[in-house]
């Protein structure tokens, strides 16, 4: 049995736009987070593509990666995920075979087959490409090639690219890419951050498909986990009133840029909504590293995860960091 102090413990970060704030802080703030949660040990850092969203900053994800690796030594850094469907596998080959040829042994490639925004924007990111989720298994087989070493009789090459065998992972919030994943022999993160109802089925699924391969030997799983640790249990409650506020946004099609903490949610959301915001969130580790240690403890026991990778978008950038430093404390036991 798995024990806290036995899981690695990374971080996913969207990129998260203040009110009032900029695309070009965000940014900065990124960077800045990479570099303290290095110091805190953490294991990896990844960033999402997500378009077509005014809060939410990694769009250009390879080009945000380059920036993050460059400003960091140590920690792995990739994307959680590069949604596969907007682009062509050679192109994505050659990106991520780039920044694997500048930061050795410090790249990571996760993918996921959704379009990581609504159906007019993936028309306008795809124009001619007939591009699809249906075409993921073998979008990801080709992706590989490109990525693996070069046969005698191979056409086309990814430039840089080819023999770097950048690590891919497989990306869900179902049961598609555990299985998936499962019968290629991949490290697998699901996206419990946002969709907790269905992890312990797809893991179920991913492990009980798992064919070792020659990446991995056996399975790997990593989870998403919402994350707002503070001093005290108030204090965290308080600045969950942010993230409740851009999930329930999320949920009625509204501006997701993020929204200073309040003393109290009543009168912002209706029963049903507020309902679904904690479905939403029901993973999430919120209140003093005390209460946060123990609901980790239950998590692991259940899941035997190897991995966890923790998202926090919280108003002011430096409770964020806090956040992830008090979780190293807890992490590291």
């Amino acid at each position: 049995m798995k024990r806290l102090s036995d899981i690695k413990f990374s971080t996913l970060d969207l990129v998260p736009v203040r009110e009032n704030g900029s695309a070009a802080q965000s940014l900065r703030n990124s960077l800045d987070l990479a570099q303290h949660v290095e110091k805190f040990g953490y294991n990896r850092f990844w960033v999402a593509e997500h378009h077509n969203m005014d809060g939410i900053a990694s769009s250009a994800t390879s080009v945000l990666l380059g920036y993050l690796a460059g400003g960091t030594s140590t920690i792995r850094v990739g994307s959680g995920g590069v949604m596969l469907p907007n682009h062509a596998p050679l192109v994505i080959a050659e990106q991520f075979g780039t920044l694997e040829s500048l930061y050795p042994g410090r790249i990571d490639l996760g993918l996921g087959r959704a379009p990581g925004s609504d159906q007019m924007t993936a028309r306008a990111l795809r124009r001619e490409r007939s591009g699809s989720a249906d075409d993921f298994p073998e979008d990801v087989a080709e992706l590989m090639r490109y990525l693996g070493p070069r046969t005698p009789d191979q056409r086309i090459i990814a430039m840089p690219g080819t023999g770097t065998n950048v690590p891919v992972w497989l990306l869900g919030s179902s049961l598609f890419s555990a299985q998936l994943a499962g019968e290629r022999g991949l490290p697998y993160a699901f996206a419990s951050h946002f969709a907790p109802r269905f992890m312990h089925e797809a893991i179920r699924v991913y492990r009980n498909h798992f064919k070792p391969s020659a990446v991995l030997d056996k399975p790997y799983v990593m989870l998403g986990v919402p994350l707002v640790a503070a001093d005290t249990d108030e204090q965290a409650e308080y600045l969950a009133t942010s993230v409740y506020q851009r999930i329930l946004a999320l949920m009625r099609g509204q501006s997701l840029v993020q929204r200073p903490p309040v003393k109290t949610m009543d009168g912002l959301w209706l029963p049903h909504e507020k309902d679904a915001v904690h479905d939403f969130l029901g993973l999430a580790m919120v209140g003093s590293p005390q209460k946060i240690r123990a609901k980790l403890d239950v998590l692991i026991e259940q899941t035997q995860a190897d991995e966890l990778i923790f998202t926090c978008d919280l108003y002011e950038h430096a409770d964020r960091v806090h956040s992830y430093e008090l979780l190293a404390q807890v992490m590291k036991g």
